[in-house]
């Protein structure tokens, strides 16, 4: 899989960018802030719905604009793609796939994969659990791509809950009349529902990424693991493997916390309260390891992700933004070595001497603007 052309409107710094790329390696070089970053984040945004950098979609419309396009053909052995999002800040974004008519931004998922190294993975480490829940849905849906409405169902679901909820603490605290809590029932049931679909797909990645999280981490820093991967619920200590016994478990959750939910108006356990458990050599790697292992547990944890993507068959486009800047020469040597095979590698950096010399291919200048074929 691979990217032949990016297209840009209003995205972020750019009035229109028109960029052509080609399998293998294409490194834009320029100084900080000329926009390096902003046309791989709309490689990503096109992949996964989010930005790397940012939590929403305003900032990505450039000053001035009220909406940003982006555009890219994709190609996958013999078969081409064109998919396009307009980002609308406060109304709904629109997606089209070849120019067809409107489909819905989420079917986009899955015609093009990546996976994206960045100074800000040093998060999945040393962050909070929500980075860690991102890494695992954004793989997730990766693999799957209709655990994107999975995802959005979730969190309309939540957000609905969470009202009820809040309005029935808003209640009891000024001493109104007591709620129906039979409209709460159905709400548990649908966020047992579709929190054991999300629940069930979490568990099985964890499952098939440990081996390859632990190989990569000793590929990365050879004799420092190993790591592992434990899943850490809010419903048990150990969750069920099957759906029908995750749903049993979130509903008997529920039920356990709604008198403590209702006091402070929101939900308590779920997928949205999980996290992600890192271990290296059986201690926690986040306030245990230092700088430079958590950022080879970072790159481990991304090149696990590329390879899984790989052996499932579809090869993903790896993104390297400003990473080799933050690695010392060991790692970075390393790593370049280990992501030059792809099918394609995009790479960003201040200056040509960044990117490993391993890393061979195009090279685009990025400044002022503009971004020019060297």
């Amino acid at each position: 899989m691979h990217v032949t052309h990016l297209s840009l409107a209003d995205f972020r710094s750019y009035a229109r960018v028109e960029v052509p790329l080609d399998p293998g390696v294409t490194a834009f070089v320029g100084a900080n802030g000329q926009g390096k970053t902003n046309l791989v984040e709309a490689v990503g945004y096109l992949a996964t719905l989010g930005s790397h950098r940012v939590s929403s979609d305003a900032p990505l419309v450039r000053m001035g604009a009220e909406r940003a396009v982006v555009r890219a053909s994709v190609t996958q052995g013999e078969r081409s793609q064109l998919i396009e999002l307009e980002l609308n800040p406060g109304r709904a974004n629109r997606a089209r796939i070849n120019r067809s008519s409107q489909v819905r931004p989420r079917d986009v998922v899955g015609i093009l994969r990546t996976v994206l190294f960045a100074p800000e993975d040093l998060a999945l480490v040393k962050g909070d659990p929500g980075e860690r829940r991102r890494f695992l849905d954004e793989l997730v849906t990766a693999r799957s791509p209709r655990m994107a409405g999975v995802r959005s169902d979730y969190d309309r679901v939540l957000k609905q809950r969470n009202t009820l909820l809040k309005s029935a603490a808003m209640a009891r605290r000024h001493g109104g009349r007591s709620m129906d809590m039979s409209t709460l029932d159905v709400w548990d049931q649908h966020l047992a529902q579709v929190g054991a679909e999300l629940l069930a797909h979490r568990l099985d990645l964890i499952a098939v990424l440990q081996p390859l999280t632990d190989k990569a981490y000793g590929d990365v820093a050879p004799g420092g693991g190993p790591v592992g991967l434990e899943y850490r619920g809010s419903v048990a200590e150990e969750p069920a493997r099957t759906r029908e016994e995750l749903y049993g478990q979130l509903l008997a959750a529920l039920a356990d916390v709604r008198k403590q939910e209702i006091e402070r108006g929101v939900t308590l356990v779920g997928p949205h309260r999980d996290d992600l458990l890192l271990g290296l050599r059986q201690m926690p790697a986040k306030g245990y390891a230092s700088h430079g292992e958590s950022w080879s547990y970072a790159l481990a944890l991304r090149l696990a992700s590329y390879e899984l993507l790989r052996a499932e068959g579809n090869e993903p486009v790896l993104v390297l933004d400003d990473v080799f800047a933050e690695l010392d020469a060991r790692r970075r040597e390393r790593l370049a070595e280990l992501v030059a095979p792809a099918e394609q590698v995009l790479v960003t950096a201040a200056v040509d001497d960044d990117v490993p010399g391993v890393l061979t291919g195009a090279r685009y200048e990025v400044a002022g603007g503009e971004v020019t074929r060297l």
